[in-house]
């Protein structure tokens, strides 16, 4: 079957009432959780994850698509009108889209974020339909020892990706690593890390983790920090867009969604290098350089379509390996494992349905922000009004409940408490979150490849560099790591050889 026809089966489930309405609720809750500061789609997802533990698993999962996309949405309006991104890939949008606002120009600034995330939102989502069976026929290639090498790509694509450092990436990989070991070995069936604990003999929960480190822990470091009252800049004007800056926008938006959308896709990609990538590119082929630093729209409408694109190209890698490349990304791994589902070419065999509606509904999330993102402006800025300590007090009220309505026992909620600490601990000395989600879910993933990969060579090693494939990821996966350092050493040679150059 071919994909426009897959597509076309797709839409039909996505179409029906329980997913449109689920699909309404989580571009509707992204949306809000976008405009909000410090409360992204990840942390919606993880909230959420306890609570629909019992749903339809195509609802659900519909509706996380459709919250993460309504984040990424979302976000360019605080960073245009608060000068404060509600998700790091909006950064870039803070630059050009609050001189706008501050200028009388909000409006304008707020329609082309919408249009140009609605245009990279259709294009990238069927990219994402005709690469993934691309992508399935590659995975279902791969042997024991490329998958292994393959989630070894992962963690140290994550750790560069969401750490300050390479070193607190792998740092906070290895404590998800460490985690993922607790539990009986299905091999030997011997306790590994349980301490005499029953309550423990089953693993660690991932939903109970998810929502302590994501939720928990980012309440705990928001309660321990001064309050602080930021302006909000009023949209002055029309919202519509003139003729020049119809003129001005659409080569950004489509310039956008084909910078977003591979890198995306890509293992050590994010949404974060797309939205500046597409930054510079639009700042080098203006026709209105001056422009640039007090109000550009070009600077506004190529990042936010490289945003929105980005988000279709991270469930690229998600859905059919089964390697997630954002913090929301992880979460929804999380959700798949929930409904005792595993992303990857195995997925799309034996779960087409659910696969193509969640692929399709996203092309029914698009049309549905488009249609509620500007009409609905004046609700979403009047959000930013709510206080946080209500706001917080909510989220931890929201997240003990959850977990107690998933598993009711005490020492599940005294896991989420511990966990919660966990995660303020790490925020607080700047350790990246994502990559101890991603080492607890992938970790045994990986240790199982390794072990079919060992069994099938007797026990010689050097089965993990036999494959082309193999040695090809961990080259990359080298890369990943030892590039950045390059960077770092070349930039602390350039400033000490400029501070040399000012003593003599």
């Amino acid at each position: 079957m071919d994909t426009f026809a897959l597509l076309g089966h797709g839409l039909a489930g996505a179409l029906q009432p329980i997913n449109l309405l689920y699909a309404l609720i989580g571009v509707t809750l992204g949306t809000a959780v976008g405009v909000l500061p410090g409360i992204g789609p990840a942390l919606t997802v993880a909230l959420l994850l306890p609570v629909t533990y019992q749903f339809d698993p195509t609802a659900s999962l519909i509706m996380f698509a459709g919250i993460y996309y309504g984040g990424m949405y979302g976000g360019s309006t605080t960073s245009i009108l608060l000068n404060t991104p509600g998700e790091s890939a909006s950064i870039v949008t803070a630059l050009e889209g609050n001189k706008m606002a501050r200028s009388g120009r909000g409006g304008p600034a707020l329609a082309t974020a919408a249009i140009g995330s609605f245009v990279a939102g259709l294009i990238a989502t069927i990219g994402l339909a005709f690469l993934s069976p691309l992508m399935v026929k590659f995975a279902l290639s791969l042997g024991p020892a490329d998958y292994f090498a393959l989630m070894v790509l992962a963690f140290v694509t994550v750790s560069a990706a969401f750490g300050d450092s390479a070193l607190r990436g792998l740092t906070a990989l290895a404590l998800g690593l460490t985690l993922g070991l607790v539990g009986i070995d299905l091999q030997t069936g011997q306790a590994r890390l349980t301490f005499g604990i029953p309550d423990l003999l089953d693993g660690i929960e991932v939903t109970t983790l998810a929502v302590a480190l994501f939720a928990v822990g980012e309440a705990l470091k928001v309660a321990a920090q001064p309050m602080s009252v930021d302006k909000v800049e009023p949209v002055r004007g029309s919202v519509w867009m003139s003729r020049q800056d119809w003129a001005r926008s659409w080569k950004p938006w489509l310039r956008g969604t084909f910078i977003g959308f591979p890198i995306g896709a890509m293992p050590a990609g994010g949404a974060e290098i797309g939205t500046f990538l597409s930054y510079t590119t639009e700042k080098a082929l203006t026709k209105y350089p001056e422009q640039f630093g007090h109000g550009a729209i070009e600077g506004v409408a190529g990042p936010e379509a490289a945003n929105n694109a980005s988000a279709a190209g991270t469930l690229t890698p998600l859905l059919t390996l089964g390697l997630p490349t954002s913090a929301t990304a992880a979460i929804m791994l999380a959700a798949f494992q929930q409904f005792g589902l595993q992303p990857g070419p195995l997925l799309f065999a034996n779960n087409a349905t659910l696969v193509w509606s969640l692929i399709a509904s996203l092309l029914v999330a698009n049309l549905m922000l488009l249609v509620l993102n500007l009409p609905l402006i004046g609700l979403w800025v009047k959000l930013l009004s709510i206080p946080k300590p209500w706001l917080y007090a909510g989220i931890l009220t929201f997240a003990t409940l959850g977990t107690i309505g998933a598993n009711p026992s005490p020492f599940e909620l005294g896991m989420l408490l511990a966990f919660g600490l966990l995660g303020y601990g790490l925020r607080r000395y700047h350790y990246p979150i994502a990559p101890v989600v991603v080492g607890l879910i992938l970790g045994p993933l990986a240790e199982q490849q390794l072990r079919r990969a060992l069994a099938i060579s007797q026990g010689d090693p050097s089965v993990l560099v036999h494959s082309p494939v193999a040695i090809i990821l961990y080259i990359i996966a080298a890369v990943a790591i030892l590039f950045p350092l390059y960077l770092r050493m070349r930039g602390k040679d350039k400033i000490l050889s400029q501070l040399g150059g000012d003593e003599d």
